[in-house]
């Protein structure tokens, strides 16, 4: 998380943009992501030239070539507002629509993108700001022992992404970063997934794995992506995310190639419908906040996620998807809302029973209502499972988070209440034989103790509260001490009433 001079400058230019009559959160983050990869592009090309006037040798090709060197963030941002304007407008923006690799997904959603900042001013205004925060920014990764250039500007990014506090009409909305954070860590990806997130919004899951394997070294003390093959497969096959919403695939796909993926398979898809039903037995992880309290025409839906569950709520549509998607032996962390674990209707009762008993149904995380606020107040949960297709869950864990570290109110002010280091390692030193206090935060419950409670995966059907016990004095005793206080009162009341003249 960004913090201090840098957060002032991001918000000074937010401010800066609504001022001038842009007020879409999703145009503001699309006009000034433009803008960051412009730079972004240049600036890597700089270093190569730097590098390659230190040591010798030509630079192979090369992003900005001698006809399009015009377009360089280096040669513009320097030009008054008039002609600044005529290069960005008709030259430099057109050509990064052009840049990745042809038929890539950055390359297709950004067909039909559009680049609508027409006030000289204030175009010159947002280059000046843009180059002020990207200059404090090496200077932070210059500084910083563990944070990158890459690792600071995707922090920058996701702090713009926060400001998307709009929920859309089939309730999707952005999982905060540390929820996502703990997810990933969970799960532990490796760094040969192959990973989707069927309804990726901006690709915060991805991103979060990507940052996650970033710091991973094998054992022999070497960063896993140093290697070629692992280095090839994180740009190019790992990453897969799908949505419907164009500008979500743009911000999703820039977002991605900001911080550093080369190739990511971001993907114009409605999951959930029957032209998409072809993708199946595909990914090794998914990681998804899937949208929760919509209802989709069944006409529409994908007939072979009707024959697993028969419904249109897409909370219960897209755990059908999930297993779908998953090849076998594939995991999954996922948030679904509460109703998922206790709902009542067939089609509840039939999703639940599938994962316990026709796969293994790893561990519930209960997690408070605010965790999603200001959004929405609903309470959710994570569930992570194994496809199996045979079953073999024994014995399902569960963890009764009470706090993430930040105020359940809609202000989310940071606190000292937080279970999400607890709940990470609790999760990975997890034992059956010995994790069976009731009483305590994390707890199993046997598979067969689950399917006698109709496969109610709700944490308050199995967690023991301890009471305290509460001992009070005997009726007459308190009538006792009520007489005697009535009998002070009135005494005192006649002493005043002596004093009066």
């Amino acid at each position: 998380m960004i913090t201090g001079e840098l957060k002032s400058k991001v918000d000074k230019l937010w401010t800066t943009f609504w001022n001038n009559g842009i007020s879409n959160p999703l145009s503001v983050i699309e006009q000034i992501s433009y803008l960051l990869f412009i730079k972004r592009l240049d600036d890597l090309q700089l270093a190569q030239e730097k590098k390659i006037k230190r040591l010798g040798g030509t630079l192979d090709n090369p992003t900005f070539t001698p006809e399009n060197n015009h377009c360089r963030w280096s040669a513009f941002k320097n030009q008054n507002p008039a002609d600044m304007l005529v290069t960005v407008r008709d030259s430099a923006f057109p050509f990064i629509k052009t840049i990745g690799r042809e038929g890539g997904a950055y390359a297709q959603h950004m067909k039909d993108a559009v680049f609508f900042i027409a006030n000289p001013a204030l175009l010159a205004n947002v280059v000046e700001q843009v180059d002020q925060m990207l200059e404090l920014l090496t200077q932070q990764a210059n500084e910083s022992q563990d944070k990158t250039y890459i690792d600071l500007q995707g922090d920058l990014y996701e702090y713009m992404l926060s400001k998307l506090t709009t929920a859309g009409t089939n309730g999707q909305f952005r999982t905060p970063r540390h929820i996502i954070k703990m997810m990933v860590e969970l799960m532990s990806p490796s760094s040969h997934e192959v990973i989707c997130d069927p309804a990726c919004g901006t690709g915060g899951f991805l991103v979060a794995v990507a940052e996650y394997l970033r710091q991973q070294k094998d054992t022999e003390g070497s960063y896993v992506l140093h290697n070629p093959d692992n280095r090839k497969h994180f740009n190019e096959e790992m990453f897969h995310g799908f949505d419907f919403d164009a500008t979500m695939l743009r911000i999703g796909s820039m977002n991605m190639m900001l911080h550093g993926i080369e190739d990511p398979k971001i993907e114009a898809r409605d999951s959930l419908a029957q032209e998409h039903s072809e993708v199946s037995e595909a990914f090794t992880l998914i990681l998804a906040n899937p949208p929760f309290k919509g209802s989709l025409d069944a006409n529409t839906i994908a007939k072979d996620l009707t024959k697993v569950i028969s419904t249109k709520k897409t909370e219960l549509l897209f755990g059908a998807l999930f297993l779908r998607l998953l090849k076998k032996g594939g995991r999954a962390a996922v948030i679904v809302p509460d109703g998922v674990l206790f709902g009542s209707s067939n089609a509840h009762k039939t999703l639940r029973k599938t994962l316990v008993e026709s796969h293994k149904l790893d561990g519930i995380i209960s997690m408070p209502s605010g965790v999603f606020k200001p959004y929405a107040g609903v309470s959710t949960a994570v569930l992570m499972f194994t496809k199996t297709g045979v079953g073999g869950t024994d014995a399902v864990w569960f963890y009764d988070m009470s706090g993430d570290g930040l105020s359940l109110d809609d202000k989310r002010q940071p606190v000292e209440e937080n279970d999400i280091p607890d709940i990470i390692t609790k999760w990975h030193s997890r034992d059956v034989s010995k994790d069976n206090n009731r009483k305590d935060k994390a707890f199993f419950v046997p598979r067969e103790e689950i399917a006698e409670n109709g496969y109610d995966l709700s944490i308050n059907r199995y967690k023991e509260v301890e009471y305290e016990e509460v001992s009070y004095e005997s009726p007459r005793v308190i009538l006792g001490n009520l007489t005697t206080l009535e009998n002070e009162i009135m005494r005192d009341l006649q002493e005043l009433e002596h004093m009066l003249p």
